[in-house]
């Protein structure tokens, strides 16, 4: 089932999350449902409080970045052909490499996209969707999708990472949305 995506504005979206336990009520539909909604989106990355769960999930499918790619970008980044997976109670064991740039967007605050600096990799510790302890190191743009998911379930936002001068010349835009005064092809709920 597609599920809206919940706008910028909304409280979820500012909460830290709760860590889940493998009896979580309609855990498996809940994830094929977020996959769908990623998916339907054109997303590439997809954070439980994006559809208003306030739990430490996300979903991220980096390989379709490097599906889409012109063939003059392929072999640009080293986390090709990327990765696809789920991520429930993740947390960040190491951040490593130096800091760079990529234009990122977010399905909660669309039509907006700005350079954000981050880690180059991640080591992170997390379950996948059969509670399957993992610890892996992730890097290029699979560990800036992660980083970007990442901090939705600890409350930020990729324009937290952008300058405050930037961030007040967008004000109107971020209002704009919280107003729904945003044409998306995709479902979205409003803040009330």
């Amino acid at each position: 089932m597609i599920l809206p995506i919940v706008a910028y504005g909304s409280p979820v979206l500012r909460k830290m999350c709760s860590d889940i336990t493998p009896d979580y009520p309609g855990l498996s539909n809940l994830i094929a449902d977020m996959w769908e909604t990623m998916y339907n989106s054109n997303g590439v990355g997809l954070a439980a409080p994006q559809i208003n769960k306030d739990i430490r999930l996300f979903v991220v499918d980096s390989e379709q970045i490097f599906a889409n790619q012109d063939d003059d970008e392929k072999g640009t980044y080293p986390d090709e052909p990327g990765f696809k997976g789920v991520f429930i109670n993740a947390h960040i064991q190491e951040l490593d490499g130096d800091e760079w740039s990529y234009n990122e967007g977010c399905l909660s605050i669309p039509k907006i996209r700005e350079d954000v600096y981050r880690s180059e990799s991640v080591t992170m510790e997390y379950m996948d969707e059969n509670f399957v302890a993992h610890t892996r190191t992730f890097n290029g743009l699979t560990a800036r999708v992660i980083l970007h998911e990442y901090d939705h379930i600890d409350g930020k936002l990729f324009i937290d990472h952008i300058k405050p001068l930037k961030r007040k010349l967008l004000q109107g835009k971020l209002n704009d949305i919280s107003k729904g005064k945003i044409n998306v092809d995709y479902r979205m709920v409003f803040p009330k």
